[in-house]
């Protein structure tokens, strides 16, 4: 090997301990900002999803009047037909 290899093999040998906590911690942040991202967005999606289907939920609620006027009227001439046929 030459010496300039052999100084270059040295100085990294040296900085070895700091070269690698460096990578680490830059591997650990960059783990980190990634699970936050992720959770962002599935909890955006969920909240969208949430509201997207508690809204479609409000639109199936409808009211209804229903004229038993014309049930009341036939039942009335049934009961009072059947009445005098005993």
């Amino acid at each position: 090997m030459s010496q300039a290899k052999v100084d270059r093999y040295k100085q990294e040998k040296a900085n070895r301990k700091k070269t690698m906590k460096k990578e680490k911690m830059k591997r650990t942040l960059s783990t980190g900002c990634a699970a936050i991202v992720g959770v962002a967005v599935i909890g955006w999606v969920g909240y969208s999803a949430y509201g997207y289907f508690r809204a479609s939920d409000n639109d199936k609620v409808v009211q209804t009047e229903v004229d038993l006027s014309a049930i009341n009227d036939y039942m009335t001439d049934v009961s009072s037909t059947g009445d005098g046929a005993e």
